[in-house]
């Protein structure tokens, strides 16, 4: 074999070798899927959880695509394909709230072995500074400020924050049944109305959480409201 014809075959070996070394070196592209970059795995706990504190302290109307797209950290796609739309994922925030309350007089039943003194803690805690950002406007319920905020057009929304202050109010209801069954409040106390009576102070506290009262105001308001539940137990 000639000197020029070996010449040519190292030149093409060296060739070679540098095109495999630029395919090893350059960075692979990003799975894609139907054309889409593939997206992150979300968790829908933490979505959830993300887009309820979020909805709480700016409202329905306030809160925009790209305030939930930073919140979440999801792209809007992402954000549409796990909720459907901006209502729906309020939806499912008003729900998951509902059931932290619920779950709330639940778990002080549970600790204290009293209906009374549950309902009073939990009448406390409703007066009680939220921790972190936003802690002012997270103290108001977010049923009553969905109800504030929302116009004709979200009928949806408001009947679904309706439907859960009446759930509410039928916790507070079971509550003082199963206090008139233990004896912490007279046979003839009828378990509705208490809670009606109750409900309606609930929501006048969370209206002035809302108008922005100050801690202290709140406070000593929702310890009045305690210091009631209290006074109702039977000598």
């Amino acid at each position: 074999m000639s000197d020029r014809s070996i010449g040519r075959i190292e030149r093409s070996l060296k060739g070679e070798a540098r095109r495999r070394a630029a395919r090893r070196d350059k960075p692979r592209p990003t799975a894609y899927l139907g054309g889409m970059t593939r997206a992150r795995p979300y968790d829908r706990e933490a979505a959830l959880d993300a887009a309820l504190h979020l909805f709480w302290r700016k409202g329905y109307h306030a809160t925009s695509l790209k305030d939930l797209e930073a919140a979440l950290r999801m792209k809007p796609g992402s954000i549409y394909a796990a909720f459907k739309s901006k209502e729906d994922l309020y939806l499912a925030t008003l729900e998951r709230y509902f059931g932290r309350q619920r779950a709330q007089i639940a778990a002080l039943r549970a600790e204290t072995g009293s209906p009374l003194s549950a309902l009073a803690e939990f009448l406390r805690g409703v007066g009680r500074p939220a921790d972190g950002d936003g802690a002012a406007a997270r103290q108001a319920c977010m049923l009553i400020k969905t109800l504030l905020d929302v116009t004709e057009d979200e009928a949806r929304i408001g009947a679904r924050a309706r439907f859960y202050l009446d759930e509410m109010q039928s916790e507070i209801t079971a509550v003082f049944a199963a206090a008139r069954a233990a004896g912490e409040v007279p046979p003839d106390a009828d378990p509705a109305r208490l809670a009606r009576r109750y409900q309606a102070d609930i929501t006048g506290l969370r209206i002035e959480a809302h108008r922005g009262g100050t801690p202290q105001t709140l406070a000593a308001l929702a310890e009045d409201m305690a210091r009631d539940v209290e006074a109702l137990r039977a000598a």
